[in-house]
């Protein structure tokens, strides 16, 4: 039996859920934008009439006004998405036992085995699954239909979305006529690097990939390189889960900075808090990691500058003084002193906390002690709770971040 998964995708969900609570916003151009008054401001999620204005995600607030002066922007909140998600996925729960929440506004649901009940037939089952959300949240949902997650995915966000009822089928059998002659920024996992990459291998599209020699790729990339290769033809094995995305290889965190920062002092002083954050989850999670990368970009995009590098540890570890002191040396020799607006940490090939290799010369009991009562304490009163002096300076930011989910004020 080939499985079917469904790619549930909320349309503009954080300016559909403000339509929703906010009626009379229903017939307005409304956007949900990041806080203008700490930074430019950028749209986070468009409504369909703010788009017939031209007005696309990710872009500058000024020129989203400019296009419609009689825009409505809204400042994000993202505890109450959070919460809608949750009913989202329990609607979901309604259809199928294996419902996995991708990201706050996308769901992974396998049908394979409830599809029965609509006679066979997928694209049924994903029309009442539309109306169920519709009639119930008030929410507009787009649905990929696919034999793997990954096609599942591709279909939802290459398809979907341009189709009049918002469903689309991606198969094996129409997979070479429909995905394959799509741009190779398409297929998913390849991001702005890999694109580059590939392109100056001469691969344009994902056909192009497709039929490039597996063990060329497997040379160049290794793993990675037949990963990509596989995902050109659809082959996914991952099930849909919990913690399929909960159990990682990696975990970081990036942060866009409110200002450019150009001091060593004040570098350090994110680059601290972002080791403690990263370190804090891996912890939350039961994880070590054994290799800590880091990386930083400037504000212009016409002229990008930034780094990204990583290095091995002796030891395995979840601290996060630790990871600071990598991280700090990999910045003392690759940041050249350009201004920052962007930087990330993470904590990668990862392992179960649960035996740890003891050393004669590093005693580490106390200190997991210490790091275990912390989390503690700010699981209990609030990420603010304890903090290191130096966030109360000017260039601090977890005091801000700790008002914040995802970024975005609660």
């Amino acid at each position: 039996m080939e499985r079917t998964v469904f790619l549930i995708d909320m349309q503009s969900f954080y300016a559909s859920f403000e339509k929703v609570y906010q009626m009379n916003l229903d017939d307005k151009p409304v956007v949900v934008a990041g806080d203008p008054k700490i930074r430019s401001g950028v749209i986070l999620a468009a409504c369909p009439i703010a788009k017939q204005w031209g007005i696309k995600t990710a872009e500058a607030l000024w020129e989203a006004k400019n296009k419609c002066p009689d825009l409505v922007v809204i400042q994000p909140r993202m505890q109450a998405y959070l919460d809608a998600s949750v009913e989202i996925a329990s609607v979901l729960e309604s259809f199928s036992d294996q419902v996995e929440p991708y990201s706050v506004d996308e769901i992974f649901v396998e049908m394979t085995y409830v599809l029965d009940g609509y006679g066979g037939d997928a694209y049924a089952a994903a029309h009442v699954m539309k109306r169920q959300m519709k009639r119930m949240l008030g929410v507009n949902a787009r649905i990929g239909i696919g034999p793997t997650k990954v096609l599942a995915k591709m279909a939802c966000d290459h398809f979907a979305k341009k189709t009049t009822d918002g469903i689309f089928s991606l198969t094996y059998h129409n997979l070479q006529e429909k995905l394959w002659p799509r741009a190779i920024g398409d297929l998913f996992g390849v991001g702005g690097r890999m694109k580059k990459h590939l392109q100056n291998m001469g691969i344009r599209t994902i056909g192009q990939l497709a039929n490039f020699p597996l063990e060329q790729m497997k040379k160049r990339w290794g793993i990675n390189g037949e990963l990509l290769w596989r995902t050109a033809y659809g082959e996914d094995s991952s099930p849909v889960t919990v913690d399929t995305h909960i159990r990682r290889q990696g975990i970081g965190h990036h942060m866009t900075l409110t200002r450019d920062y150009c001091t060593w002092r004040e570098v350090k002083v994110v680059l601290r808090e972002l080791s403690e954050e990263v370190a804090r989850r891996a912890r939350a999670n039961s994880y070590m990691g054994m290799t800590v990368s880091t990386g930083a970009g400037g504000h212009d995009f016409d002229f990008p500058a930034g780094f990204h590098r990583q290095r091995k540890l002796e030891n395995y570890t979840n601290d996060g003084t630790v990871i600071y002191h990598i991280v700090l040396r990999l910045f003392e020799e690759y940041w050249d002193g350009y201004p920052i607006r962007s930087v990330g940490i993470t904590l990668d090939q990862l392992v179960p906390d649960t035996f740890r290799q003891l050393s004669l010369f590093h005693p580490i009991q106390d200190k997991e002690v210490l790091n275990h009562t912390i989390d503690d304490l700010k699981e209990r009163f609030g990420n603010d709770a304890i903090l290191h002096a130096s966030s109360l300076t000017n260039a601090g930011q977890a005091l801000l971040r700790a008002q914040k989910i995802g970024g975005h004020y609660k």
